[in-house]
């Protein structure tokens, strides 16, 4: 974003175009803009307003880790055939889902889990269906002892690629 506001001539410098994103972000002013967007286009005013209420699961349970340490990989294809595997997808049409199922608050890349901060919370329709996403959610998500440096920013290369051009 940054970059498009100096491209455009919008900012003077890399310092005021992070600014004047901030605070566009923070006021709600981007998200009132992208509501036009989408409502122009044909799509709903009211775009970020809560569209379902979906029924609660009866069994709603953290998944802790194997062993302690930091998430360094996630596998989103693991991590999504778990879902199906819940009923929250289909390997078919016509196929229910289960609105219930799914999983939340997944532990992001970087952040430490164990026996007290768990992988994720898994919303299932029984204890087995609970015991079988746990394994699958273990296996997608890569535990390692420590954290390693975050890879480069796209923002960071992109201005080391224009320095080094020039």
């Amino acid at each position: 974003g940054s970059e498009l506001l100096l491209a455009g001539g919008l900012a003077a410098t890399a310092a005021e175009a992070e600014r004047r994103l901030r605070q566009s972000l923070a006021s709600g002013a981007a998200a009132e803009r992208f509501a036009r967007m989408v409502a122009a286009l044909g799509g709903p005013r009211d775009v970020f307003a809560p569209r379902f209420d979906f029924p609660a699961a009866p069994v709603v349970r953290p998944v802790f880790p194997a062993r302690a340490g930091v998430v360094a990989a996630t596998d989103a294809r693991a991590i999504g055939l778990a879902l199906v595997g819940l009923g929250g997808g289909r390997t078919g049409p016509g196929q229910r889902i289960d609105t219930r199922v799914g999983f939340s608050q997944f532990a992001a890349i970087g952040t430490r889990v164990d026996s007290t901060r768990p992988l994720a919370l898994v919303h299932a329709a029984d204890e087995a269906d609970f015991e079988r996403a746990a394994a699958a959610l273990r296996a997608a998500l890569r535990i390692e002892a420590e954290a390693r440096p975050p890879a480069p920013l796209l923002r960071e290369r992109i201005g080391a690629d224009r320095r080094e051009a020039a």
